[in-house]
């Protein structure tokens, strides 16, 4: 009777604290480590080495990260790669997998996960866009058959390190990628948030500082240069994504493929072939700065005129986005402007122009030169300061 009783206490004494028997405090240390670890190898592993090709990675981190994931998320590597390359090719359309413009926000924040395990279910989702992902025997024998019991494995570990507690544990790890990622980058990534470039999408950076959810928080930085290893371009941006990364490949352990395409300016020269390769390579940062000039024309001519000042109060946020991207009222409320501003038309013209470079395909490299200098031409003898001004800059870009 003593022994049993024994026992009795014992599976209580492991149920109540556990083989580590670890205080709250340090419990929720280890929870926040080791979700962490899971962060890391998805925009790592699956996404930036995977589904975006922008590294390669060593055996080592790579097999490592492959096991974690079985682990925490149960996920298989050719279907994560293969919904999202989907849904950069289909981006904001009744074929994006999980499109908050689309869908709703609502959707998209409540049933992210869900909507992730309908697509991995398309078998030509995953024969179409799952190319070039592991293929082994580990992959078919183990993380690819046996999903579930990897996470069941993870539940094992938790309740035998932690007790009951290990349960809590073991659910944070659960929800934590279909809440961060599925949800939150899924959703409030093309929803909400602030934008460096104005590109085809509706992507935005939710937050300037890439912790949380490892480098993913700059998503629009992402979905502009979609195969660049490093998520940040600004000075005050920060992606903790890409500063592992750099650990790996001071080790030895991973090699970057391609960042993205940063300004190379020489001394202002005539535009050449070098120069509209550099303009066409550098697109999306010279029209973000191109707005900047907008707005400052704007701006000073809103302050000579009383009367546009007070119809465009909201100091004509729309003015900058992409013209096919404007509504119907915008469009109408930028052809007012244009009607009763000539500066203002003719930057709006002017952009036309320019953005025109490189959205000709059937036009020769000679014919797309002509019309860059001419452009070049046309901008310094505007009249306008601003426009002066950046046509010399544009003039400026080195390959």
């Amino acid at each position: 009777m003593a022994f049993l009783e024994s026992i009795r206490d014992l599976v209580l004494q492991w149920l109540a604290h556990g083989y580590l028997n670890w205080g709250w405090g340090q419990t929720l240390v280890f929870t926040l480590v080791v979700t962490h670890i899971t962060i890391a190898a998805v925009t790592i592993f699956l996404h930036r080495c995977q589904a975006h090709r922008a590294l390669e990675l060593h055996a080592i981190p790579s097999h490592f990260f492959r096991f974690w994931l079985w682990l925490t998320t149960g996920m298989v590597t050719k279907q994560w790669a293969a919904i999202h390359r989907k849904h950069h090719a289909k981006c904001e359309t009744v074929d994006d997998p999980h499109s908050p413009q689309v869908l709703g926000i609502n959707t998209v924040l409540s049933r992210g996960a869900e909507l992730y395990r309908a697509e991995a279910k398309n078998a030509e989702t995953i024969e179409k866009f799952g190319h070039g992902t592991p293929d082994d025997w580990i992959e078919h024998n183990l993380y690819s058959r046996f999903q579930w019991q990897g996470v069941a494995l993870m539940l094992i570990i938790d309740l035998f390190l932690f007790g009951a507690l290990g349960a809590t544990v073991w659910a944070v790890q659960m929800l934590w990628i279909p809440i961060t990622a599925a949800g939150i980058i899924n959703g409030i990534g093309h929803y909400w948030g602030y934008r460096n470039y104005d590109c085809e999408d509706a992507s935005t950076n939710i937050l300037p500082w890439g912790i949380i959810i490892g480098g993913e928080e700059l998503h629009n930085n992402h979905h502009t240069y979609a195969t660049s290893a490093k998520l940040s371009n600004k000075w005050y941006e920060f992606d903790i994504g890409w500063a592992y990364i750099r650990m790996l490949e001071v080790l030895g352990l991973a090699k970057v493929k391609k960042l993205p395409p940063k300004p190379v300016l020489s001394d202002v020269r005539q535009a050449s072939e070098q120069t509209l390769q550099a303009v066409i390579a550098n697109r999306y940062e010279v029209m973000a700065r191109y707005a900047k000039v907008l707005r400052m024309t704007f701006d000073q001519e809103v302050q000579q005129m009383r009367e546009l000042a007070v119809q465009f109060a909201d100091r004509g946020a729309w003015l900058y986005k992409d013209e096919v991207k404007l509504s119907a009222e915008e469009k109408l409320r930028l052809e007012k402007l244009m009607v009763a501003n000539k500066s203002v038309q003719l930057m709006v013209e002017m952009r036309r122009d320019l953005a025109a470079l490189w959205e000709r395909s059937h036009v020769t490299k000679e014919q797309l030169l002509a019309r860059l200098q001419e452009w070049c031409h046309k901008a310094e003898a505007s009249g306008l300061a601003s426009l002066h001004d950046f046509s010399l800059r544009l003039r400026r870009y080195a390959a």
